[in-house]
Parts: C-alpha cells; structure tokens; sequence
C-alpha cells in the first residue's frame, strides 16, 4: 500500500510538473511573438519622443535619453490636426453604419430568405472579392467624376451601403446559426421578414455585428487611397491623408514629429480594440458553427 501511494504521488508530481513546464514555455513563446509583433508600434513610440533630429541615428538608440512630449504639440502646431480629425470621423462614422445596416440587411437575405438562384448570387457576391482593386480603380473614378461626386466625400462614404463582399459573408454564416424556428414563431404571430430581421435576428448578432463594425472603423480610418484619388482640397482631406503633410513642410519634417503623429492617429484603433476584443473574439469563434 505504502509503495502504492508513493508512485501515486510521484506520478501526480511528475505530471504537475510537466503541466507547468508546458505552460512556461507557451507563455515564454507567446510572449517573444508578441513583443516581435508589436516591436514596430514600440519603435514608432520611442522615435516620437526623441529630440530633433535624433530620429535616424546609428548605432539605433531604442530608448531616448530625454523625452520630447513637445512633438505631439508641434503636430497640433504644424497641420490643422483637428480639423482632420473631424473628417475622419465623419467619414469613417457614416461608412460604418452603412456598411453594418447593408450588409447585415443582405447576409439575413442570404441566410434565412429561400429564393431561386441564392446560392449562385451568394457566390457571384464572393467571387467579386477576388478582383483587385486596381483593376476597378479607374472606372470607378471615371463614374464618380461623371456624377461629379469627385472632391467629395460621397465616394468614400456611398460604396459601404452597397454591401462589400467579405462582410456579407461573414454575417451570413454567423445568421445560419441562428435557430430558425425563431423565424416561423415570429411568422405566425403576424412579424414581417423585416421584423423578423430587425426585432429578432439583429439583437442576437452582437457579437458579429460588433466584429464588422469594429473591422470597417479600421479599414476606413485607415483608408489613404479613397482620400488621395477623390479629395483635391486640403480642408477636405482625412487625417490618414493630412499627416502625409509632415513630411514636407517646415517643422513637421523632422522624423520624430511625424512619429509622433502616426502615433496620434493610431491611437482611436488601438483604444477601440481594448474596449472590443471581447466582442471581436466572440464574433469570430462563433461565426460559422452551426447552433
């Protein structure tokens, strides 16, 4: 008995033991990927609190000996910063909501309507994410300057409510989980197709929903070449577009100002990310398993 239990314990020791030595390295493992992932962000920090004309050094000094918080406000100095931000939010906040409302509104038709030719449309849809943006630059500059919508903002804001591809897809596989009989109870006590979408299917899509929304904040507030092909006037232009301005102009062309202001325009990304990695991590674990 005594011999019993003591290769019992041993065998429970060696297995804690073993559990523990597999948690260290994965841990360990993913803690060097994730300071390699996030080294660029960490050098573009560093870089916008260095003194002037410290930027490019060699040897490369990744820590500076004093920090500048002045070229965050010679940012504010240099370019009308807000007024670029105010562009951006218009922009970005009215392409969001048109994109989550049309596709959202299409990926509920595909999923939970029963037409001739779904399937077929379904992948005419997706096949279009395969053409390069390249390819329909031009002719859809050239359909934009017809409608004289250029030098405005309605190119950038009026294609999200015509549903992109990727996110129709991805709420739709998200709606095919949602429990059908829900639709035929709310049929029978009179509900529409539209109600049914919006009263039933909706609330129980947060977490997709919240997803898409949190990608296409991200797309667009990053987007550089919707900006630069239709917005001639400076006052018009977006932050992702007005920062380029650095570069060139007096004060500002110092490599720390300009870090110091990508960090800025960073910044709504990565605090929106805190605040809705939850949802995003829902909205993809759950997209796509049958309920």
């Amino acid at each position: 008995m005594a011999t019993n239990t003591l290769t019992k314990r041993r065998r429970t020791w060696q297995r804690t033991v073993w559990v523990v030595v597999q948690r260290v390295f994965i841990y360990s493992m993913l803690l060097i990927l994730g300071t390699v992932i996030l080294l660029p962000f960490l050098w573009t920090l560093s870089s916008s609190l260095k003194p002037y004309g410290t930027g490019i050094t060699f040897p490369p000094q990744f820590i500076p000996e004093s920090f500048e918080w002045e070229n965050y406000v010679k940012v504010l100095q240099t370019i009308p910063f807000t007024g670029y931000l105010k562009n951006s939010l218009l922009v970005t906040g009215l392409s969001l909501v048109g994109e989550v409302l049309s596709c959202s509104l299409v990926a509920f038709a595909f999923a939970r309507l029963r037409f001739p030719g779904r399937n077929v449309l379904f992948m005419i849809l997706l096949a279009t994410m395969m053409i390069p943006y390249p390819v329909t630059m031009v002719p859809t500059f050239v359909m934009f300057n017809k409608l004289q919508w250029v030098n405005t903002y309605l190119p950038l804001i009026i294609p999200p409510f015509f549903a992109p591809a990727y996110n129709v897809f991805l709420l739709r596989q998200f709606f095919l989980t949602i429990n059908h009989e829900m639709d035929e109870a709310a049929e029978v006590d009179g509900a529409s197709k539209f109600r049914i979408y919006w009263q039933i299917v909706l609330p129980l899509a947060k977490p997709a929903l919240a997803t898409v929304a949190i990608f296409s904040f991200m797309f667009y507030w990053n987007d550089f070449m919707g900006p630069l092909i239709y917005l001639s006037d400076s006052e018009k232009f977006t932050l992702a577009l007005g920062i380029n301005f650095l570069r060139s102009m007096r004060g500002g062309g110092d490599l720390s100002v300009q870090m110091a202001a990508s960090v800025m325009f960073v910044a709504p990304c990565i605090v929106l990310f805190f605040i809705a990695q939850r949802y995003i991590v829902q909205g993809i674990v759950t997209t796509g398993l049958k309920g």
